[in-house]
């Protein structure tokens, strides 16, 4: 792989937990795995078009595992995004 790709495929990542909104989903998330686009959004005051946006966003970057639960979506966080909240945390 080039490294223009590698340094791209990072950007990616960065932006999809570059939002203090997407920062406390993930921190949600941790502590509350397998939650609905309408559970997030209500138990962070948000709204939930924001909220899908931004949980649609730290998919693409890998953050947020998405499960088919007949017609509810739940969510929870890869391996990528656990890493990325232990660097946040460092960053404190």
């Amino acid at each position: 792989m080039a490294k223009g790709t590698s340094y791209r495929r990072l950007e990616r990542v960065v932006k999809g937990f570059a939002n203090h909104r997407r920062l406390e989903i993930l921190d949600l998330l941790k502590v509350q795995p397998e939650l609905s686009v309408d559970e997030i959004s209500e138990r962070l005051h948000a709204g939930y078009e924001n909220t899908s946006d931004h949980i649609r966003k730290m998919a693409i970057a890998g953050l947020v595992l998405k499960r088919n639960e007949g017609v509810i979506v739940r969510h929870k966080l890869t391996r990528r995004a656990e890493d990325v909240l232990v660097f946040c945390k460092k960053l404190q």
